[in-house]
């Protein structure tokens, strides 16, 4: 209930894509159109429709529909050409919607999106078999109204389920959801889905927040209310479908019911959207008025077995009734009469659904039966007759139950069609009521978590001051979460290089970076000090290692199939959180593509985007003062002995170790392991490394440790790939190489002279 099921009509035409969506359990329908295959993919994963029906083109038009159907879950089923004739489209929205034209609708520049909805209601029309009066509004809308978010980075920032388990607990969402109805949940589920970019509507839903945190008393009194409200949406679905229920109709009353004390409490706020809430909210006191007074306060389950109409609403229904009622007296007055008449003591009147209404007399008293009773049918120790009067009785209380219960179905009918008929203000009431949950829940998270209100610039600034990750700080204990500021504008600071070992919070600094920004353009407040968030289009994320065997994919391939969709559709407005760029290969290769990726990002002309990137290569520090942009951070960590503790704090500048050794020993990995590995990275770096590795190999655990320089003196002595080397003869030596006739032991050779000659002389 929580969550909406779509059905998706989508048109290819010429790499260009009509989009239409519809959810018939709410009534809501959308149409947009794509140019890009990729952004078609963003719809699809934003809305993860149940149902796709298409075009053929579409299946030629690079979109790996097996995966949709085996990824995804999603049924994908092409209709017939005609489906699709633009003329017939366009003559069906018409009819639907009762416009004249579809300019009226405000669809009329949406050629490919008019033949994707016309397609969607011929196809909703042919399988609901109804008039679909509940799907009384098409709304269009752009793509690019809303911030992008490609389905990578859904699932890396975990925004309504968990990577893992699938799960909502230990998502954005279920940080956010405190909400108290099904529309509210799945409106808040929209908002997260879809961050907006128009920096005057996210102020409008800031300012909605801040005044329901400023009244405390009136914004609990309102989530008291919405309490008892039950799914309207999905209500009058089913009213409109004619399949709810006479319970169904109560529960819909008990609902509105709650409309004018919510109005009441709203009407004292002044915010521009909460006064926008006040004025779409119909009290619908009509409504309620209507069902109140027809229908029963208990009604039962079923639709023909009475007991539905209120007494005093229909006169024919209180006569049936009067003579059920009667009937009864009559037939015990009837059994008086003959018990004397006949002067059998056990006589007894029955019913039974097959023979109606017969005289019982038992075997004893069998003699006694008069000539003008008629025999019905005869029992183990009794025999049941009847009368002419009998039987003139029996029609006269039997056909007044059948005529209430038909009258009861027909009224009951009448009104359900009567609330149907009112779907457009019940549907624009529950739109409001579902918003004013969705800003009641986000302001009540506000409060209990310390959230704080966002400025928000289009100058491109995001500056937190000690941010905090909105789903890890829920799930750490006593409040242990440490904080860190972020600080990336379009100038100095684009890019933010984040050295420091595994485990020490790097992935999480950049997460909780990413999700501050996304919550500020929900319309939320945010974890954090202070922040003043620029308005960011899109939102790249490529975070850990994950593999796509089932088709075909390596680890390294996914990792680079995600950096190539950043680099080509990233602008100068996005935000990217890198983690890690080349590490599935070897430590050359994936050193040259983190550099180059740094590079192209960092060219105005090409990207220009704001970027947090996690690395490993410590060469990539040198970048800082080269290229224009780029500031080095690091996690600090404190070591004690052969232990570390993890800080948790960025701090300015780059660390000089991964501390790997460190890490696995936390991990759990054996101790002999642990020792070997000290001893081969302190032969590795100050042996002589051709010589050594044989003597490692062959040594095993039994070479002896020896005592030489510290791993980090020589980590920050290592030849800077970035340094001017000065020292004529050795760069005469190094252009008279001839590499290519070189082995690779070779060359480490020479570069290992070349590096003690130049040790040697500074």
């Amino acid at each position: 209930e929580t969550k909406n099921n779509a059905l998706m009509s989508i048109v290819s035409m010429e790499e260009h894509f009509g989009c239409a969506i519809a959810d018939i359990t709410t009534g809501d329908c959308f149409l947009t159109e794509v140019d890009k295959p990729q952004k078609l993919l963003d719809e699809i994963n934003k809305f993860v429709p149940a149902e796709i029906i298409c075009n053929d083109s579409f299946y030629m038009s690079n979109i790996d529909t097996d995966d949709l159907q085996n990824r995804l879950g999603i049924c994908v089923f092409s209709l017939d050409s005609w489906y699709f004739d633009d003329e017939l489209c366009r003559r069906t929205l018409k009819d639907h919607f009762h416009v004249g034209s579809l300019e009226g609708l405000g669809v009329g520049d949406y050629d490919c999106g008019i033949i994707a909805a016309g397609a969607l209601f011929l196809y909703l029309k042919e399988t609901q078999k109804t008039a679909l009066s509940h799907m009384a509004s098409i709304r269009p809308y752009s793509a690019e109204k809303y911030m992008l978010i490609d389905s990578s980075s859904r699932r890396n920032l975990e925004l309504v389920e968990t990577m893992r388990e699938k799960q909502k607990r230990g998502s954005l969402l279920w940080v956010l959801d405190k909400t108290k109805t099904a529309m509210g949940a799945r409106t808040l589920r929209s908002y997260v889905e879809q961050p907006l970019i128009d920096a005057e509507e996210i102020e409008k839903r800031l300012g909605a927040l801040e005044e329901l945190n400023e009244k405390p008393m009136e914004r609990d009194e309102i989530r008291e209310y919405l309490n008892p409200i039950y799914d309207l949406e999905r209500l009058i679905s089913r009213i409109s479908y004619k399949s709810a229920n006479p319970r169904d109709l109560v529960s819909f009353a008990s609902s509105l019911e709650m409309l004018p004390y919510i109005k009441q409490v709203l009407a004292e706020f002044k915010s521009p959207l909460l006064t926008k809430i006040n004025e779409d909210m119909d009290p619908l006191t009509d409504i309620t008025s209507l069902i109140r007074n027809s229908i029963t306060d208990d009604p039962p389950l079923a639709q023909k077995d009475g007991g539905i109409i209120r007494e005093g609403y229909n006169e024919d229904v209180d006569k049936f009734r009067r003579s059920r009622t009667d009937g009864k007296k009559w037939l015990s007055e009837l059994e008086a009469r003959e018990r004397e008449r006949t002067g059998i003591k056990s006589l007894k009147i029955k019913y039974n659904r097959v023979f109606g209404y017969s005289l019982e007399v038992t075997n004893t008293f069998k003699d006694l039966v008069p000539e003008d009773y008629i025999r019905k049918q005869t029992l183990t120790n009794a025999e049941r007759y009847i009368t002419q009067e009998l039987k003139d009785l029996e029609d006269l209380i039997l056909g007044a139950e059948d005529k209430l219960y038909a009258l009861e179905f027909e009224l009951f009918s009448s009104i359900r069609d009567q609330v149907g008929a009112e779907v457009v203000r019940i549907q624009r009431t529950a739109k409001a009521v579902a918003a004013l949950d969705v800003f009641a829940s986000l302001a009540l998270v506000a409060q209990r978590n310390n959230f704080v209100r966002p400025k928000i610039n289009e100058t491109g600034l995001i500056d937190i001051r000690n941010g905090r990750h909105p789903v890890v700080e829920q799930m750490i204990e006593n409040d242990m979460f440490i904080p860190n500021d972020t600080y990336l504008d379009n100038h100095k600071k684009r890019i933010s290089i984040i050295t420091g070992p595994n485990m020490a919070g790097k992935s999480t600094y950049m997460r909780q970076t990413a999700l501050i920004v996304l919550m500020a353009q929900i319309g939320s407040f945010v974890p954090a000090d202070s922040a003043n968030i620029g308005v960011v289009d899109r939102i790249f994320t490529r975070v850990g290692a994950s593999d796509d065997l089932a088709s075909g994919q390596s680890t390294f391939m996914v990792e680079m199939t995600e950096v190539a969709n950043i680099l080509r559709n990233a602008t100068s407005r996005s935000l990217l959180i890198l983690d890690e760029i080349g590490r599935g290969t070897s430590t050359f290769d994936g050193l040259s593509i983190a550099w180059a990726v740094i590079e192209h990002i960092s060219n105005t002309k090409l990207c220009g985007a704001k970027t947090l990137f996690a690395t490993h290569y410590h060469e990539l520090t040198e970048l800082e003062g080269k290229l224009s942009g780029v500031n080095n951070y690091c996690i600090a960590v404190k070591e004690k002995g052969d232990d570390i503790v993890f800080l948790r704090k960025i701090v300015k500048g780059g660390a000089d170790k991964s501390y790997g050794i460190q890490v696995a020993k936390l991990a759990g990995v054996p101790d002999p392991v642990i020792n070997r590995a000290k001893e081969i990275v302190e032969e590795l770096v100050t042996a002589d490394i051709t010589g050594k590795v044989k003597d490692i190999a062959v040594q095993g655990s039994e070479t002896k440790k020896k005592t030489q320089k510290k791993l980090d003196e020589v980590d920050l002595t290592q030849f800077s790939l970035f340094d001017t080397v000065k020292d004529d003869d050795v760069l005469n030596e190094l252009k008279e190489l001839d590499i290519s006739h070189m082995t690779p032991m070779d060359a480490m050779n020479k570069l290992y002279q070349l590096q003690n000659k130049l040790r040697n002389r500074w």
